[in-house]
C-alpha cells in the first residue's frame, strides 16, 4: 500500500492536474489522492518504485477482474455480456490486454491473468468502471483512462454526482468526514447514513471502502512534506476552517459563557435540548447571514480546533470594527519550560490496578501500549488496554467507587497514559507555573509544586494547556467517534457548576463488533462509545447527552493522535 513517499510522489506529479479537474468543486488534492490510493495505490506505488515512467504507470492502472457473474449488478456481468454489446469484442481485446500487461508487474494478478476470458472492469488511476462503456465507449477504446487529466475529470464528474446524492451540491467546504461520505457514494452510487463509514467494498482485512478512504485521506493530509505518523499514533483530521465571511462580533456576556444553539430559540423547559457549545467572553465569531432571527444571529467560529456553527443571542454580541482572524488550529507548541509532570515514586515501588487509587501513575509490569502503524492495529491495541485495565473487575480497587468517591479521572489518565497521550494525574501548582514562566528549575514535590487533578481540573487543564500537549477540541460527535475508530484518543469531559462536586470524564473508544455508538435515524452519532469509571464502571457504554446535565457548567470533546 502507498507510503508517505509514494503519496508525495503522486501529489507532486499530478497536483496541478488535480486542481484543474477540481475547479470550483469543494474537493482538494488530498481527497483525489486518497481515492487514487484506495483504488489503485497498490499498483502505482509498486510501479513507481520499479522505476517505470509516469505514462507507463498510468497505462497500467487497471484492475477489478471478472469473466462470470458473481453478484455484479452493473454491465457487464459476464464475458458474454461484454462481447455481445456494440463494440464489445473490441473492448474485450483492450480489457484483456490491459490485464495481461498489468499482471506482468503485479504478482497478485499473475494467476488470474492466465484465464483467457478474464478482463478488467476498472480503468485509470481513479478506476472509472466499465459499466459506463455504453455511454462513453471512446474513453475506454482509445485508452483515454491513461491520460491523467481525462481520468481526473471523470472522477470529479462522478464525485459531483455524489454531492447531489448527499445534498451537498451548494457546499463550498467539506469536512474530512463529509468527503468520506462523498467517496462512498462514488464507490457505491449511494450513501446509507446509518452505516457510517462501514460502506463500500469490504476488503479481506474486514475494512470497508469508506473506512479505508478516510484513513488514506488523513494520511494524505500529512504529506507536505512527507511524514509517516510515529508508531503508536493515529492521524488526526484537520480542523474544519471557518467559511463564513460576514460581519464579525465579539462575545460579551460579563457573566458567563454564551450558549450556541442549533436553532434560533430556547425552550425554558428544556434549555439544553438544542445546545451546541458555550463560547467564552472575548471570543470572535463571524456572521453567516447577518440577519437576526427572533433575537438570534447565525454565527460560525472555531474554539481550540472545534468548528462551531449555530445561533447565538444578539444580546451578547458586540460588533467588531476591524476584522480579526479566526484560526481553526490550536496552539501547537508549549511555552518554554512547560513540561509534562508525573508523581515521583520511591525506587522499586510498583503501582498496581489492585491497589487503592492514589496520585501515582501505573507502572505495573505487562501493561499493554500502543505501537501500531495502521488504524486496525491501533484499535486492537486500544481494545487491549481497555481489557487490561479491567475497570469492571472488582479486584481492581483503583477504579471501584466507595464512600461517595469515584475515579473517572484516574481511569481516563490510565487509558491515555498507556496509549501514549499525556493527560495529567498531577499538575504544577499556580506558584510553580509562575516560577517555570520565570525560567526557574522547579522540582515536582507533592503538595508543594504539584497537586492532584480531578475531573473539574482536567476540564480546565485541557482548555488551558491541552493544545500544548497534542490535544485538540472538536465540536462534532461524528468526528470524535471516527477519530477513535482510527485508533486515536478521544475524551468527553464536563465541569460541575459547584467546584466541590465531582465533574466527569470518559474515554471515547473504538467501536467493536459487539459494542457500538448510538446513532440516530440519519446515521449521526448521538452517543459515542465510551469507557469510564464513575458511580457505575463500564468498559463499554454509549450514554446519550450526559454531559448536558443540569449539574454541569460546561463540557467539551477532545481528540489526540
Amino acid at each position: 500500500m502507498p507510503t508517505s513517499d509514494d503519496i508525495s510522489w503522486f501529489k507532486s506529479q499530478f497536483g496541478a492536474l488535480m486542481d484543474e479537474a477540481i475547479g470550483d468543486a469543494p474537493f482538494d488534492r488530498d481527497m483525489l489522492a486518497a481515492i487514487a490510493c484506495q483504488e489503485t495505490g497498490y499498483i502505482w506505488s509498486v510501479l513507481r518504485r520499479k522505476g517505470l515512467g509516469t505514462d507507463e504507470i498510468l497505462r497500467l492502472c487497471v484492475g477489478d477482474t471478472l469473466d462470470a457473474d458473481r453478484g455484479r449488478k452493473a454491465f457487464p456481468k459476464t464475458y458474454e455480456d461484454l462481447i455481445e454489446a456494440p463494440n464489445g469484442a473490441a473492448m474485450f481485446k483492450v480489457a484483456r490486454q490491459a490485464l495481461v500487461d498489468m499482471a506482468a508487474h503485479i504478482p497478485g494478478y499473475a494467476t488470474v491473468a492466465k484465464r483467457r476470458h478474464k478482463f478488467c472492469h476498472g480503468y485509470g488511476v481513479f478506476q472509472y468502471d466499465l459499466q459506463f462503456f455504453k455511454d462513453h465507449p471512446d474513453y475506454f477504446l482509445n485508452r483515454d483512462y491513461s491520460d491523467f487529466r481525462k481520468s481526473a475529470e471523470r472522477c470529479v464528474t462522478e464525485l459531483r454526482r455524489g454531492l447531489v446524492t448527499l445534498g451537498y451540491q451548494e457546499r463550498r467546504i467539506l469536512t474530512d468526514l463529509e468527503m468520506a461520505r462523498v467517496a462512498i457514494a462514488y464507490n457505491t452510487g449511494g450513501f446509507k447514513p446509518a452505516l457510517g463509514l462501514k460502506q463500500g467494498h469490504k476488503g479481506d482485512d474486514g475494512v470497508f471502502y469508506g473506512e479505508a478512504f478516510y484513513a488514506f485521506l488523513l494520511k494524505c493530509r500529512t504529506v507536505t512534506p512527507p511524514a509517516e505518523p510515529a508508531p503508536g499514533k493515529a492521524l488526526s483530521p484537520r480542523p474544519t476552517p471557518v467559511d463564513a465571511g460576514g460581519l464579525q462580533y465579539q462575545v460579551d456576556t460579563r457573566e458567563g459563557l454564551l450558549n450556541v444553539r442549533r436553532t434560533p430559540s430556547k425552550d425554558p423547559a428544556h434549555p439544553w435540548a438544542n445546545f451546541i457549545i458555550g463560547l467564552p467572553d472575548g471570543h470572535v465569531v463571524s456572521a453567516v447571514t447577518g440577519t437576526p432571527v427572533t433575537g438570534y444571529l447565525e454565527i460560525e467560529t472555531s474554539l481550540a480546533g472545534a468548528h462551531v456553527r449555530g445561533f447565538a443571542s444578539t444580546d451578547y454580541l458586540v460588533r467588531l470594527k476591524a476584522k480579526s482572524e479566526v484560526k481553526a488550529e490550536p496552539a501547537p507548541f508549549a511555552p518554554v519550560g512547560l513540561t509534562a509532570v508525573i508523581m515521583p515514586r520511591k525506587p522499586g515501588t510498583i503501582t498496581k490496578r489492585t491497589a487503592p487509587a492514589g496520585a501515582h501513575s501505573l507502572n505495573e509490569p505487562g501493561a499493554p501500549g500502543r505501537a501500531g502503524a495502521t488504524p486496525v492495529a491501533l484499535c486492537a491495541e486500544l481494545g487491549a488496554i481497555i481489557g487490561w485495565l479491567g475497570v469492571e473487575t472488582p479486584a481492581h480497587l483503583r477504579y471501584q467507587p466507595h464512600d461517595g468517591l469515584t475515579f473517572c479521572n484516574i481511569y481516563a489518565h490510565d487509558y491515555c497514559h498507556l496509549a501514549g497521550a499525556y493527560l495529567p494525574r498531577v499538575w504544577w501548582t499556580p506558584g510553580a507555573l509562575v516560577s517555570i514562566a520565570q525560567g526557574r528549575t522547579v522540582l515536582p514535590l507533592y503538595g508543594n509544586t504539584i497537586e492532584e487533578v480531578r475531573a473539574n481540573g482536567l476540564f480546565r487543564w485541557l482548555r488551558d494547556f491541552g493544545p500544548f500537549f497534542g490535544w485538540r477540541q472538536t465540536g462534532d460527535l461524528d468526528k470524535l467517534q471516527e477519530h477513535a475508530n482510527q485508533g486515536g484518543i478521544g475524551l468527553i469531559v464536563a465541569r460541575r457548576k459547584e467546584d466541590g462536586r465531582s465533574g466527569h470524564i470518559v474515554a471515547v473508544v473504538p467501536e467493536t463488533e459487539k459494542n457500538r455508538a448510538v446513532r440516530g435515524s440519519t446515521g449521526v452519532v448521538r452517543a459515542p462509545l465510551q469507557s469510564q469509571a464513575g458511580a457505575r464502571n463500564a468498559a463499554y457504554v454509549a450514554k446519550v447527552d450526559w454531559w448536558l446535565g443540569d449539574q454541569f457548567a460546561e463540557s467539551g470533546f477532545w481528540i489526540h493522535d
